[in-house]
């Protein structure tokens, strides 16, 4: 068998490209030289000599990687299978085949749409229909809009757009169709925005999700009562946002009434290959086009959609641009020409079909669980699911209903939902759940495994995964949402805190801690809350706590506020409460006394120069003049002693003044009690490995843990209580209170406790462990 040389060597290359490629993304940590390189690289001339392929080749993998950080995971690419090699390859083909003689190049392109054309209308049983490939999906349906217009308008060919003058066209287009599409068409085709009617959808019979037929009838009749003429219509084999699918038999029998033009798309159409097909989807067939999007559907990267339609005139095909003469535009099919053959019919029903048994087994699993709702038209053959975390399903065991319980529910529940669908995904990124907002049910999970199973190589124990992830983060959602109420009837308890109120907060909520300082000003005021709130933050992250401590959403509303992230059914919201109240108002305390020190160690200073001068004075009158003469005054001192009455001082920062040390060595305790500092809660109740803000006997995890003790229980009580300012020391010629010794040595006949004591000493460390916590060491002032 004779083999082009140049399609092994392109086959080659194309291996040996895509394995540089996936070596480089499955690397599981770029190194240092190709981030360094990625990031500083500038563009400079072109080499002279040029550069081999697999430098270009290393070059484009930086370029694909540059973004990455290594502190951050990298998102799931999708798989690129052999298949995906078979479209890749398809594009390299297209260009050799370009350069092929013109004989030889239109039979082979007629080869490859004919082929690609059939297979794809006996898929999915279109009969009769031709192929417009294109790479933008809304781009087959703005060519078939230009077909129907030189369809109706007979001379819209030779006088242009003064043709519409006469009767204005109008498209029509459902509630629940793709946003956009109608502004985009009339923008391409030069046609005002009144050419474009909106139908509703049901509001009282029917799916909510499906269009309003009679209404639409109605409309109909209007325009064609005003001199208007109907044009076409688009309808849906699975809405963009629930997948649900409009009455197409009805629509058909309408649009046939009214001589008008009926475009179907949507990812239901793809049950079209499979064996058995519900009635709605089936009507799809008799429709004048609808559009297909293979590559989502079958993971195959860089194929164009496709949109068959019926048309008997192949030169109103060519004018509206559905046919070309340019054999080069016809290789577009080439890539999904060689896909599908690689698949085969049966590889392509089984990848349908296995992502329609996923929905359904996800389905199944869903209908066991509480407070959890679907949103499905066809429970028995829809491939889209679309659900949401509601608590009316556990509301209706007890009697009532919690929707409307507390003001603006539906935007805290659309923030708990929005929350789900991130975890869900990071949890179980092989699902491929992507957020979805609808009118009625707001903010809500979808599950397409169309549009994504084939490209993550989605499987059943992924679908089994997800429910068990699910069935894990619901009771944080109820407890959440219950514990909101009490958070905040707890806040309003203490007048240091305020209440901020963000619907869109997936969490417990917020708070800030307001200071009690009311003499400054706006501008001053504000940067104190600040600073308090800030330092609260750092404070509350350090705590052994199982919540997420943040400062809200990146570009939320609410600032210098502290976020509580998701809540378990074991948390102590008063103890919470009383936790940020009390290292709130620690903060406050220390920042004052920190503002203060500076005046108070001033005034402390001068009082001490003050009692040390008249201490001097004092020991000079009681010793007289002869104990100060050096020789005399040692000698009268050895024969009779004397003991002075001037006693030491100690200088109190918190109280900021200065006391005796008489009842300090008397009483062996220090001046003011022993009056424990106020604790936010009671730690010392705390059992063996409890974590803060868990409730005793509570049905949380982390209770009881194996790895606790009671030491760490210990600890997680002193970091709850504010640590007391550090005691600051008075320099030296502060706290030097004692008078002044003269040289001549003295025996006392009774000596007083000083710090050459033993005794003394002990007694002092037995002070020191008797100090409280929260209460300022008085600093001893003595000249010795």
């Amino acid at each position: 068998m004779m083999v082009d040389p140049t399609l092994a060597e392109m086959g080659k290359n194309l291996n040996e490209a895509m394995k540089i490629l996936e070596d480089g993304r499955k690397a599981s940590e770029p190194d240092a030289d190709r981030r360094q390189f990625s990031r500083c690289s500038i563009p400079g001339p072109l080499q002279g000599d040029g550069q081999d392929v697999a430098s270009i080749l290393q070059l484009v993998q930086n370029l694909m990687h540059e973004d990455e950080e290594e502190d951050k995971p990298s998102h799931r690419m999708q798989n690129v299978g052999e298949q995906g090699h078979m479209a890749l390859l398809g594009h390299s083909l297209a260009a050799y085949i370009s350069v092929l003689d013109r004989e030889r190049l239109r039979k082979l392109i007629t080869r490859i749409a004919s082929d690609t054309t059939l297979w794809l209308c006996r898929l999915f049983r279109y009969e009769s229909g031709s192929a417009y490939y294109h790479e933008d999906d809304r781009e087959g349906l703005l060519k078939v809009c230009r077909l129907v217009i030189n369809t109706r308008y007979e001379d819209y060919s030779t006088e242009g757009y003064t043709v519409l003058n006469s009767r204005q066209p109008v498209i029509y287009q459902s509630a629940t169709c793709r946003p956009g599409l109608g502004q985009h068409l009339c923008s391409q085709l030069g046609l005002p925005l009144s050419s474009l009617c909106t139908v509703p959808c049901n509001t009282m019979f029917g799916s909510q999700h499906q269009m309003d037929i009679a209404l639409l009838d109605k409309l109909i009749r209007e325009d064609v009562e005003t001199g208007k003429l109907p044009l076409l219509l688009i309808a849906n084999a699975g809405t963009p946002g629930a997948g649900h699918t409009d009455k197409l038999g009805r629509l058909k029998e309408l649009c046939e009434q009214y001589g008008m033009w009926l475009h179907i798309e949507g990812v239901i159409l793809a049950t079209l290959a499979l064996g058995e097909v519900s009635s709605p989807v089936t009507a799809a067939t008799r429709s004048d086009s609808m559009t297909l999007t293979l590559g989502p559907w079958l993971g195959l990267p860089a194929v164009p959609a496709v949109t068959l339609y019926r048309h008997e005139d192949p030169a109103l095909s060519l004018a509206a641009g559905l046919t070309s003469s340019q054999p080069v535009e016809k290789l577009r099919a080439l890539p999904l020409w060689l896909s599908l053959q690689y698949l085969g019919h049966d590889g392509i029903v089984e990848k349908i079909r296995h992502a329609v048994e996923l929905s359904q087994q996800l389905l199944e699993k869903l209908k066991t669980l509480a407070s959890i709702k679907t949103s499905v038209e066809d429970e028995l053959n829809s491939p889209v699911v679309v659900f949401r975390f509601s608590q009316e399903t556990s509301a209706e065991s007890s009697g009532g209903s919690v929707e409307g319980y507390f003001a603006g529910e539906r935007e805290v529940l659309d923030s708990l939902n929005r929350w789900l669908c991130e975890r869900l995904a990071q949890l179980v990124p092989a699902s491929g759940v992507d957020i979805v907002e609808l009118e009625d049910e707001g903010t809500c999970v979808r599950f397409t495994p169309l549009m994504t199973a084939a490209a993550l190589e989605t499987q059943r124990c992924d679908v089994d995964l997800l429910v068990e992830r699910l069935t894990e983060l619901v009771p944080v959602l109820n407890c959440t949402l219950r514990l909101r109420l009490d958070f905040r009837e707890e806040v309003y308890r203490h007048s240091a805190l305020s209440y901020i109120e963000d619907l869109s907060w997936p969490g417990l909520g917020a708070v800030r801690y307001e200071p009690r300082i009311e003499e400054l000003n706006d501008s001053k005021r504000q940067l104190e809350v600040e600073k308090i709130n800030s330092e609260l933050l750092v404070k509350l992250g350090d705590l052994d706590a199982d919540l997420i401590f943040s400062t809200g959403l990146e570009f939320g509303p609410e600032k210098d506020c502290i976020f509580i992230g998701m809540a378990t059914e074991d948390l102590d919201v008063a103890e919470l409460v009383d936790m940020i109240a009390a290292l709130g108002r620690d903060i406050e305390e220390n920042g004052r006394l920190l503002e203060n020190m500076t005046e108070v160690v001033r005034k402390g200073i001068q009082e001490a120069e003050l009692q040390l001068q008249k201490d001097n004075q004092d020991k000079l009158m009681e010793e007289g003049v002869l104990r100060q003469i050096p020789l005399v005054g040692s000698v009268l001192n050895w024969f009779s002693p004397f003991q002075s009455t001037v006693k030491g001082r100690t200088f109190n920062l918190a109280a900021g003044s200065l006391d005796s040390t008489e009842p300090t060595y008397s009483m062996k305790a220090q001046t003011g009690g022993l009056a424990s500092p106020e604790t936010p809660t009671s730690s010392a109740k705390r059992l063996p490995g409890q974590r803060l803000f868990r409730r005793e006997g509570a049905g949380g995890s982390d209770s009881h843990s194996e790895t606790s003790s009671v030491g760490q229980a210990e600890d997680l009580s002193r970091e709850r209580v504010p640590q007391p300012t550090p005691p600051y020391l008075v320099p030296d010629e502060a706290v030097s209170m004692a008078p002044e010794i003269s040289e001549t040595p003295q025996v006392p006949a009774k000596p007083e406790p000083t710090q050459e004591n033993g005794e003394v000493g002990t007694q002092e460390g037995e002070q020191e462990e008797r100090q409280p916590e929260g209460q300022e060491a008085p600093v001893e002032e003595t000249g010795r």
